[in-house]
């Protein structure tokens, strides 16, 4: 089987400062990964390169067999590649069912080119308020963004990425400043996504009760480099994972 994303000598610094250091690894298509490790491992700057708002300085990222290293942020969603922020990226002006709907119009506009305006709106409406129905945000459709508890601005920003319909999800620690309850419920709820939406998915997270309860896949980042690439089981057992980040009692 052909990785849908696969990265290669992956390497970005800043000044003196070696942000990505020699990454390889490979996203299988359907799976659902994690990649962890302490503050400044480098987790949100892979995201970045990955959705092309930061240039390698070398090696390589294929998405589908194609390489993406090059292309704007807007191309690579257009090839299928979405993304949700740690801090929620969201209108908060404007209703929640426009949040999403914005988004299925820009989908509609590159799909459906010669629909009528009208049939257009309507389309990205039906399939706005499928988004907000596989979130549960349907009965808050048309409450103001910024009305919206924490947790629910964090679903609405992975409604947004959703609606984009991509093939590859990046998610940037979706359970970040989530009460314990707010947490199972997201963890729940991104594993049902996963599958009604039928998407590879890769999600950046410090809560381990969500990595090891989902993820099928683990990678360790450490300073730049990976440590770690493996089954939750073996990362579980592994001494040099447990040092540098997990702790004994994992």
């Amino acid at each position: 089987m052909t990785p849908i994303l696969q990265i290669t000598s992956l390497k970005k610094s800043f000044g003196g400062l070696h942000v990505t250091s020699d990454v390889s690894f490979a996203v299988m298509p359907g799976e659902i990964s994690a990649i962890i490790g302490p503050n400044g491992a480098g987790k949100t700057t892979l995201f970045n390169q990955i959705t092309g708002r930061f240039r390698p300085d070398g090696g390589s990222i294929m998405f589908d067999g194609h390489e993406i290293i090059g292309k704007s942020p807007q191309q690579i969603v257009a090839l299928g590649i979405g993304r949700a922020f740690q801090i929620a990226s969201i209108f908060p002006d404007e209703t929640v069912l426009n949040n999403i709907r914005v988004a299925c119009l820009s989908k509609l506009s590159q799909t459906r080119k010669y629909l009528h305006p009208v049939e257009h709106f309507q389309q990205a409406t039906e399939n706005a308020h499928a988004v907000l129905e596989s979130l549960g945000l349907d009965q808050q459709a048309h409450r103001m963004a910024f009305e919206l508890a924490h947790g629910d601005q964090k679903l609405l920003d992975i409604g947004i990425a959703l609606a984009l319909r991509p093939r590859l999800l990046l998610l940037d620690e979706p359970t970040a400043g989530m009460s314990p309850e707010e947490r199972l419920h997201t963890k729940e709820l991104i594993l049902k996504l996963w599958k009604d939406f039928d998407l590879s998915l890769v999600f950046i997270e410090h809560d381990m009760d969500m990595v090891f309860g989902i993820a099928q896949t683990v990678r360790v980042l450490q300073q730049g480099t990976l440590l770690a690439d493996d089954t939750p089981e073996k990362i579980r057992a592994n001494k040099q994972v447990i040092t540098a980040y997990l702790g004994e009692e994992f």
